[in-house]
C-alpha cells in the first residue's frame, strides 16, 4: 500500500479530511525547504504538494509565479528538489510527498530517470499540470512502473470522456481545480463545488482533493464537509514571501494549525 493510500485510509477511519498544503522548493531560499516541510507536517499536513518551480508556469497566478522565480534565482532545480526529499526522508518515512509542476523538466531529465530517482528519495506522486490524460500514457508507465502515484487535474469545465480517462489512469488521489482561472485567482463558489462532487464520485472512487481559491480557516473547513482533502497554496506562498527569513518557519506553522483546525471542525 502507498503512503498516500494509507494516508487517506487512517483519514476516513478517523473522519477526518486531509490537509494538503503547498509550497514551491526554493523559496524563500534553498535551505528553508526541508525546515519547511517538517514544520508542515508538525502543524498538522497529512500529504505535502511540493512545488517544483518553473520559468514558464500556465496554471499559476502571480502569488506561485513569483515563488518560482525566487527559487530559480536560488539556483533550484529538479535535481535539487529530488535532493530535498531525500534529506526529508531521513528523519519522515511516513508523510506523502507529491511533486507538482510542468513537464519540460521531467523531459529534459528523461521520465525513466525521474521516476527512478522518485522512488529512491521518497517521491509518493507526481502532478505534472501540463500532462493531460491523452498525454500521459508514457509518462504513466514509468511511474507505475517505480510505484509513483501519478495524481491528475479536474477542473469545472472537465467533460465525461476526460473524467472518466482520469479514473483510469489516476492514482493517490484526484485534485479537483475548484474554479476557472490560475491558482489564487477570484472567490470560490461552495454551491458549484457541492453539486460537482457527486458527479465526479460516479466515475472516481479515489479520494477527492479541493484547491485553487482556499484563503483563509472558514473556507477550508466549508471546502472539508465536500470532499476527501483540502489543497491550500497560494495562500501559504503568500505568507512565506510577506514573511521575514527568520519569521518564516513559525509564520507558515501558524497558519497551517489554522487550518488544520479548521479542517477538523468539518
Amino acid at each position: 500500500m502507498s503512503r498516500i493510500q494509507a494516508t487517506f485510509e487512517k483519514l476516513k477511519q478517523q473522519g477526518r479530511r486531509a490537509l494538503i498544503p503547498f509550497f514551491t522548493a526554493g523559496d524563500p531560499n534553498l535551505a528553508a525547504t526541508v525546515p519547511l516541510l517538517h514544520a508542515l507536517v508538525a502543524s498538522g499536513a497529512d500529504v505535502i504538494e511540493l512545488g517544483v518551480p518553473f520559468s514558464d508556469p500556465m496554471a499559476d497566478g502571480p502569488t506561485i509565479q513569483r515563488a518560482s522565480e525566487r527559487a530559480l534565482k536560488q539556483g533550484m532545480s529538479l535535481r535539487g528538489v529530488l535532493d530535498m526529499v531525500a534529506e526529508f526522508r531521513r528523519s519522515n518515512d511516513i508523510t506523502p510527498v507529491v511533486l507538482m509542476g510542468y513537464g519540460n523538466p521531467i523531459e529534459a531529465m528523461g521520465w525513466e530517470v525521474f521516476s527512478r530517482r522518485c522512488a529512491e528519495v521518497g517521491v509518493d506522486g507526481v502532478l505534472t499540470v501540463d500532462f493531460p490524460p491523452e498525454e500521459s500514457h508514457n509518462a504513466f508507465l514509468h511511474l507505475q512502473a517505480h510505484g509513483i502515484d501519478p495524481i491528475f487535474l479536474l477542473a469545472p469545465t472537465t467533460e465525461a470522456a476526460r473524467i472518466e480517462q482520469v479514473a483510469k489512469l489516476a492514482r493517490g488521489y484526484v485534485y479537483y481545480v475548484s474554479l476557472k482561472g490560475v491558482t489564487g485567482a477570484g472567490n470560490i463558489d461552495l454551491s458549484a463545488i457541492e453539486e460537482k462532487i457527486p458527479q465526479l464520485r460516479k466515475h472516481i472512487k479515489l479520494p477527492i482533493g479541493v484547491g485553487f481559491g482556499i484563503r483563509d480557516a472558514a473556507t477550508a473547513c466549508a471546502v472539508a464537509k465536500l470532499c476527501d482533502g483540502v489543497v491550500v497554496g497560494s495562500r501559504i506562498v503568500q505568507e512565506i514571501e510577506d514573511s521575514s527569513e527568520a519569521d518564516v518557519v513559525a509564520n507558515v506553522s501558524r497558519l497551517v494549525n489554522e487550518l488544520r483546525v479548521a479542517i477538523d471542525q468539518a
